[in-house]
């Protein structure tokens, strides 16, 4: 056994984010993963920077999301991508070339009314057009729309490159990553965690579960029981085309997500199911929801029915029954830091800076104590009797 200062579980991109934060600051740290790095969730999402407000519902989503309250993260997170590169010397294709949220009802543009409000209050510029001063802006609009608000600060970035960027960067400061080390035990002794992973144990004042999806499997192994509900939804991709559309477009009523990225192929997405979940292996994709999501796309933007689809494939996402985010210290459990939820990617440079935090016991950067894991939790484990 030897030992850390923080053990992270999970290196996708909260972990990754976590371990730079963290090993800059001077701490030692390990991170597990159960596979490869940055592979699941965080290797599948579409990679969208969420400025303002967003569809508060995926498609079979039965709880929305409460955009007033996602907001105030949103702009807090946006100033810090910013610097994302430059903290880590390296490329991970951002782009901030802003992006329409698009209407085609009255009740969905009343709505992008009601978070233009919301995004003022949070200081999120952003600009309702009706749908010919859309179409004028951005003319591969189809017929339908009949309003959006438009924000110059929305954009992405290539989630295949921005954990490992992050990676790299921590190991640049001393930190260990530890990949296909699935951990099967953690145990608390006095003020020590011990975290055992494939044939390694370490010991460490601080755990921090960001294991995604598996994010409440994790805490089970230290009895906290989490009421987590992951899913799995899924992208789809066209082949490369040229330079056609900048913008990311999304719909405030139904679940949709387009762009082009760098390499040229668009990608749609939007939070449509996948067939069934599957933390085993890998998810299977639904046609039921890659007929919808690309008929939806091309509704909205017609110049998409011209391209072929290339590929279509599932990733797993931690979802919480209140579609939150969750981040924060477990209750009665000294050092067990947990987060996750939806948008990670968005919040990612935030998160890891709040995670730092609250290893370090400094106040957060942002407001988080309505997003802790005590309004998920089911028991309350004791250690009582079963050290070692």
């Amino acid at each position: 056994m030897r030992a850390a200062d923080v053990v992270i579980v999970g290196a996708g991109v909260l972990g990754a984010a976590a371990a730079w934060q963290l090993s800059r600051a001077g701490h030692r740290v390990v991170i597990f993963d159960r596979g490869a790095p940055g592979r699941e969730g965080s290797g599948t999402t579409a990679g969208n920077l969420h400025v303002q407000a967003v569809h508060t519902r995926r498609p079979g989503q039965e709880v929305p999301i409460d955009s007033a309250r996602f907001l105030p993260l949103q702009r807090a997170a946006s100033d810090r991508w910013e610097s994302v590169e430059d903290d880590l010397g390296a490329s991970v294709e951002l782009r901030r070339s802003g992006g329409f949220t698009i209407a085609e009802t009255p009740d969905q543009c009343q709505e992008l009314k009601e978070k233009h409000t919301w995004e003022a209050a949070a200081g999120i510029p952003t600009e309702v057009l009706d749908g010919d001063a859309a179409r004028e802006a951005l003319p591969l609009l189809g017929p339908t729309v009949t309003a959006a608000t438009w924000c110059a600060s929305d954009g992405y970035a290539n989630p295949l490159k921005v954990t490992p960027a992050y990676l790299a960067a921590a190991a640049g400061h001393g930190a260990e990553l530890v990949p296909y080390a699935p951990v099967r035990e953690i145990a608390r002794r006095g003020g020590t965690w011990r975290v055992t992973a494939g044939t390694h144990t370490v010991a460490a004042p601080v755990v921090i579960d960001v294991a995604g999806p598996w994010l409440g499997e994790i805490a089970a192994l230290a009895g906290i029981r989490l009421r987590m509900t992951p899913v799995a939804i899924q992208m789809h991709a066209t082949v490369r085309a040229p330079v056609t559309m900048s913008h990311l477009v999304q719909h405030i009523g139904e679940g949709l997500s387009v762009k082009q990225v760098t390499a040229g192929n668009l990608l749609i997405g939007g939070g449509w199911p996948a067939r069934a979940l599957n933390l085993a292996g890998r998810s299977v994709t639904s046609v039921d929801s890659l007929l919808g999501n690309v008929a939806l796309a091309v509704r909205v933007l017609p110049f998409i029915r011209d391209l072929r689809l290339l590929r279509a494939w599932a990733g797993p996402l931690a979802a919480t029954p209140d579609e939150m985010p969750l981040i924060g210290e477990v209750p009665g459990e000294p050092g067990f830091l947990v987060a996750g939820g939806t948008y990670a990617f968005t919040f990612a440079p935030l998160w890891g800076e709040t995670l730092r935090g609250l290893a370090e016991g400094a106040p957060p950067p942002v407001e988080i104590a309505d997003l802790g894991p005590d309004r998920l939790m089911t028991q309350t484990k004791t250690h009582e009797g079963r050290q070692r």
